[in-house]
């Protein structure tokens, strides 16, 4: 029998909390409830879930400085809830690391497809012992000088060591490799990696991009590039 995969409920409204607790659960999915961020922190340690629903207004400890002390130590995917609309909030939250945001009052199925959709697109590391050699890659990937990006199991081989990164952040670095010196503006990029009907601006693709340099910096074969007043591409030097 297929274990379940596990959801951390972090919500200070008992009542959606098991709202969302009652939708997760038809779909076989185990889950925890907590209700103020200490005890999120607390639970993540124990519980080890798959991925975490996180409400932004929480007593205490907020949202937001959750998400940043899990991103210290892992990779797992966050979705974060919030009846605020607002853009800075979006932007601030996926500059912590947050995977999805999704605005109450929302629709449980489209909770669930979004949950689901997440948790398909991150599949974590598994850990094994240093290797001398990169591994041998399958699938769909592309790769560069001391460089190999493989979405089809979402890893990204750098100077031979494994970096983790959030699926969107892949899927953003990917499309770019996969299109060496072609320029895209942020609408085309938030168009193919967010979908037409992602509801959010371009400052999406700038947190994304800044998040992806700050783990891979620049090679003397290729470099991730800023055409100013147009967008971005992946710059493959000739030699």
């Amino acid at each position: 029998m297929a274990t379940k995969q596990k959801i951390l409920i972090v919500d200070d409204d008992v009542n959606i909390a098991e709202l969302i607790s009652l939708y997760l659960t038809k779909e076989c999915f185990d889950t925890l409830m907590v209700h103020d961020g200490e005890e999120a922190i607390k639970s993540f340690a124990s519980y080890e879930p798959n991925l975490i629903l996180l409400d932004l207004m929480l007593p205490g400890i907020d949202g937001y400085e959750v998400c940043r002390e899990i991103r210290k130590t892992s990779s797992v995917p966050i979705i974060m809830l919030s009846a605020k609309g607002e853009i800075f909030d979006k932007v601030l939250g996926l500059e912590l690391g947050a995977d999805d945001y999704i605005i109450k009052p929302f629709d449980s199925k489209e909770l669930v497809a979004r949950v689901k959709a997440v948790l398909r697109r991150f599949h974590p590391a598994a850990a094994k012992p240093a290797e001398p050699e990169v591994p041998e890659q399958t699938g769909e990937y592309v790769s560069y000088p001391d460089l190999i990006i493989n979405q089809s199991n979402y890893s990204v081989q750098y100077y031979g060591h494994t970096i983790e990164m959030p699926p969107k952040e892949l899927e953003l670095f990917y499309f770019l490799a996969s299109h060496p010196n072609q320029v895209f503006t942020r609408e085309q990029l938030l168009d193919h990696i967010w979908g037409y009907e992602y509801i959010g601006d371009t400052r999406t693709v700038d947190v994304h991009i800044k998040r992806l340099r700050e783990k891979i910096k620049d090679h003397p074969s290729w470099s991730l590039s800023t055409v100013w007043g147009i967008g971005y591409k992946f710059d493959v030097k000739k030699n």
